[in-house]
């Protein structure tokens, strides 16, 4: 819980040189200029490919991690779960452990159970605002909009934004808790899909624990097994399973059973893990009295390398497209209405608008050039004749409208198209980029 929300909270502050253009912030979401911003890494909205690769990425990992070993993101990563944990940190701080806590629930109000609830609503109410405005702080410079927010000066939308996710941390993470992981969640209902008899998942070693105490199975040849019915695995568990049933669709691995049950074992001096982390096939072996698996041979198995070589796959082909894409690039789209002009001279006339992409942090000249087998001609709209550079700003798009011509009577201006590259080139660094289309002629007619 610590080690996520320091990531969460604290992100945005972390401070990353990006020009005086942009905030100096390692992790933005420009959504002026629909771009995202993660340290060295700029992703565009031409470039959302980068956010489908995670998102796929993300997917088999979950994919992975269930399969070994359940459902433990769930268990201890979910933001779910992990906001939930804080709220209840927060409650068992102000109003004791269990007990206490239900002795204040079914208690009358007094000054006393008044004073412990104001309280705790306040806490939940501060953690939540916090967490709606570390939200908002990712979306520009973090300093400046607390400033803003503070004097009241900010965008109505963060104020917005911030009371939405305020009300709505306060309910899922206060109020409704883990019945958000069993009733809106679709993930417990497609787990077991993903798990088999080699899965590590948390379970109830039944050969020991059973007959429990009190158990009507008791009789002079079948003494009482370890379990002593105290209720304790049911009573921590935050989606009420009783574990000892086996495994079940609300179980999240979040591993507070074991906890309960190994502190009841060390107080009857019993050995621990009478609740533990283990696979079906090691409770079979362990019944049977034969030796189990090691916790390798569990997790390395075709199933879960089928999702690791997927999992590289995917993350290798990212890296290397991160690495391979271009700092300029552009886009060429003709302009149709009319297909082609025809001057007074017979030049045939074709119109493109390009759009070009800086993503160097300052100023630099692009200049355009077209090659073609045919003799073609470009000018740029607004610029004197045969200068074809254009100044593109520092991280931003920049669109001009060209000019390509081809004299009258060449093969350019009297076939129906003919194959052309348009070349943009950074004249500081000579870096370059290209697309390709097609110059309309008359077509003979």
């Amino acid at each position: 819980m610590i080690l996520t929300l320091s990531i969460y909270y604290l992100t945005p502050w972390i401070r990353w040189d990006r020009g005086a253009e942009l905030p100096d912030q390692a992790v933005l979401i420009d959504l002026a200029s629909r771009r995202f911003f993660f340290f060295w890494i700029e992703i565009w909205p031409h470039e959302f490919y980068f956010i489908a690769g995670l998102l796929i990425m993300a997917r088999l990992g979950l994919f992975l991690f269930t399969s070994a070993m359940g459902r433990v993101w769930c268990g201890y990563a979910c933001p779910q779960t992990v906001w939930t944990d804080l709220f209840i940190a927060t409650e068992r701080w102000i109003e004791g452990d269990r007990n206490a806590r239900v002795r204040l629930w079914n208690a009358k109000w007094d000054v006393r159970k008044l004073r412990l609830r104001l309280t705790k609503y306040a806490i939940w109410l501060v953690i939540a605002l916090a967490t709606g405005g570390a939200w908002v702080f990712y979306f520009t410079d973090a300093p400046t909009l607390l400033v803003n927010l503070i004097n009241g000066t900010a965008h109505p939308v963060a104020y917005t934004t911030m009371a939405i996710l305020t009300v709505s941390t306060v309910f899922f993470g206060g109020i409704a808790r883990e019945q958000v992981c069993i009733y809106a969640f679709p993930w417990p209902r497609i787990q077991a899909a993903m798990m088999d008899e080699d899965t590590i998942t948390i379970g109830y070693r039944a050969r020991r624990g059973e007959p429990r105490k009190h158990s009507a199975e008791i009789t002079e040849d079948t003494p009482q097994g370890d379990c002593i019915d105290c209720m304790a695995c049911v009573n921590v568990c935050p989606v009420g399973i009783d574990i000892r049933d086996g495994q079940q669709m609300e179980c999240i691995t979040c591993g507070l059973c074991i906890d309960a049950c190994d502190d009841i074992m060390a107080k009857i001096g019993k050995p621990r893990g009478l609740v533990d982390y283990l696979s079906l096939d090691d409770e079979e072996a362990e019944r049977n009295a034969q030796p189990t698996k090691r916790v390798w041979q569990h997790i390395l198995r075709p199933r879960t390398l089928i999702y690791s070589g997927l999992w590289s796959i995917v993350g290798i082909g990212l890296v290397v497209a991160l690495f391979i894409q271009p700092d300029i690039n552009m886009t060429v789209a003709a302009v149709r209405n009319p297909t082609y002009v025809v001057l007074s001279d017979g030049t045939i006339r074709n119109v493109y608008e390009i759009r070009l992409r800086n993503k160097h942090g300052e100023t630099r000249p692009f200049e355009l050039s077209v090659t073609s087998d045919a003799a073609l001609q470009i000018d740029v709209q607004g610029q004197a004749n045969g200068n074809n550079v254009v100044d593109v700003p520092a991280d931003s798009t920049h669109l001009e409208r060209v000019f390509v011509s081809a004299a009258a009577q060449t093969p350019a201006s009297t076939d129906d198209r003919t194959p052309m590259r348009f070349w943009v080139i950074d004249t500081i660094n000579d870096e370059r980029a290209h697309d390709d289309t097609y110059f309309n002629g008359t077509g003979g007619t």
